[in-house]
């Protein structure tokens, strides 16, 4: 496994409204997520976990602190040079699956590299390939309205992969699943991990994640309570 950093926080604060109304979401977080981790931020709701992972995902911008991807401090880039990055560099996988309606399994796999302008064959195969990864072969031309929860969200996976991005952020990926369902999911992301290196970091309280997570970042009231890794 390679051990290098793929996304570094250093001081990451974020606060909303000001004055009586200030809410201080996040305060002073430190934190390094290395390649091929299979992470999970953990904690209440309030604690902070999912800013946290929009700041990281370049979702949000930091009221104080800054994020380092790849050595280049994103939260000081302009909103065309941060979409270009979760473009290239970053998947993210929703609670609500955030599939386009319109488009088939296939095609939504297909986006984000026809936004990169990717060869048509290469974007083929890398499509064929992200399908079978999750198992949905035979399924590539169903639109989401024609596949179960389950089956969407593994299309959303596949989607997060296609661009063989450095880091897929989760947040709350099997909130809307059952426990069955969202535990194949689960299995799923886990083999990636395991036999595709891919590196995954969960915003969570499922305890089916916390159990198969090797690394649990606890937050309360927006700070990093503890840091544990198995």
């Amino acid at each position: 496994m390679n051990h290098d950093i793929v996304i570094q926080t250093f001081g990451l604060t974020r606060t909303y409204g000001e004055a009586e109304a200030k809410v201080t979401a996040l305060s002073g977080v430190d934190l390094a997520i290395k390649a091929g981790e299979f992470t999970a931020i953990v904690g209440p709701s309030g604690s902070g976990k999912t800013t946290l992972l929009h700041l990281i995902g370049g979702l949000d911008r930091p009221s104080a602190g800054h994020i380092e991807l790849g050595g280049t401090n994103i939260a000081e880039m302009s909103g065309t040079q941060l979409s270009d990055l979760r473009r290239d560099q970053i998947g993210f996988i929703f609670q609500a699956y955030n599939l386009i309606p319109v488009l088939s399994a296939r095609e939504n796999v297909e986006y984000v590299m026809l936004l990169q302008g990717m060869d048509p064959a290469e974007r083929k195969r890398r499509t064929d390939l992200m399908l079978q990864l999750v198992g949905l072969e035979g399924l590539g031309e169903r639109r989401p309205a024609h596949l179960s929860g389950g089956q969407q969200q593994r299309v959303a996976v596949a989607r997060a992969m296609a661009s063989s991005p450095a880091i897929i952020f989760a947040d709350e990926p099997t909130a809307n699943l059952d426990s069955k369902t969202g535990v194949a999911l689960l299995d799923l992301m886990k083999r990636l991990n395991e036999d595709e290196g891919v590196t995954f970091v969960f915003s969570t309280h499922d305890e089916k994640i916390m159990d198969i997570a090797r690394r649990l970042v606890y937050l309360h009231d927006g700070v990093i309570e503890r840091d544990e890794r198995r």
